[in-house]
């Protein structure tokens, strides 16, 4: 298999495609956000590695003192999103684009790779059990869910830590609907800004967005979950997007209470 992997920058990135939301028209805008927030982020080290076709095999990572996640890992690289889809698993992709990174930490002279995962799988977060197999730990669980994972280059390196912002797994705002997101995702803007609102005026429930525009309030957000996360009466609920369309919300919504 020869493989061929892009980067891209700030000169290629108008004409290269970003995977996710590709032929989706009703998520142009925010296909669109996605590729405007890569262009910024390119100054902070930002890495967007893709197969070069049309589909869905890519990683993004960032130096984690710049990285949009409320996580305390000083010289570490942060692995955010990392997808391979369909027909493309199983064919020695994730492998590769991981060994891209790890790379990129060695030459950078990083003490390691980090990245926040599902306990259980979570939409739109990376398969735990796959980063196990490929050297990572787990160093802290949070228990609404989320796990830290680290893969140590210096083996006497200080461990990664969530910051205190996530510790509760509850926000600020303990009425009704709270959605944090950002354009760290193409499918954020118009999930969150069309699709929710109709979702929570059929319900009669009262719903705020809070799209978090700045590294700093990314850092501080309570919820690592920073592509999107839903609370619920200030509790969270999901990373999953779809539970903002109609038809899938009210599932999440009882497995909620279910749980409480």
């Amino acid at each position: 298999m020869v493989t061929k992997f892009i980067t891209l920058t700030k000169e290629n990135i108008d004409r290269e495609h970003v995977c996710c939301a590709i032929s989706d028209k009703k998520c142009a805008e925010s296909y669109e956000a996605k590729k405007t927030w890569l262009k910024r982020e390119f100054d902070n080290g930002y890495v967007f590695r893709r197969l070069d076709e049309r589909v869905k095999v890519f990683i993004e990572y960032v130096p984690a003192e710049k990285a949009w996640l409320p996580v305390e890992a000083p010289n570490y690289l942060m692995i955010n999103c990392f997808w391979v889809s369909g027909q493309y698993k199983g064919k020695g992709y994730a492998k590769a684009l991981l060994q891209t990174a790890i790379d990129d930490a060695i030459s950078q002279g990083k003490d390691g790779l980090v990245t926040v995962v599902g306990t259980s799988k979570f939409h739109f977060m990376s398969d735990p059990k796959w980063f196990l197999k490929q050297g990572f730990e787990a160093v802290e669980k949070l228990p609404y869910g989320f796990s830290l994972l680290v893969r140590k280059i210096n083996p006497n390196a200080k461990k990664p830590l969530f910051g205190q912002s996530v510790q509760s797994g509850e926000c600020a705002e303990k009425n009704g609907l709270v959605a944090y997101y950002t354009n760290r995702c193409p499918f954020t803007e118009y999930y969150v800004n069309t699709e929710l609102p109709k979702t929570a005026q059929n319900r009669k429930l009262p719903l705020k967005l809070i799209k978090l525009e700045t590294m700093e309030q990314a850092q501080s957000a309570p919820t690592p979950a920073t592509i999107f996360s839903l609370f619920y009466d200030g509790k969270f609920v999901t990373t999953d997007i779809s539970s903002c369309m109609d038809n899938r919300f009210d599932k999440t919504v009882k497995m909620l209470k279910h749980n409480v």
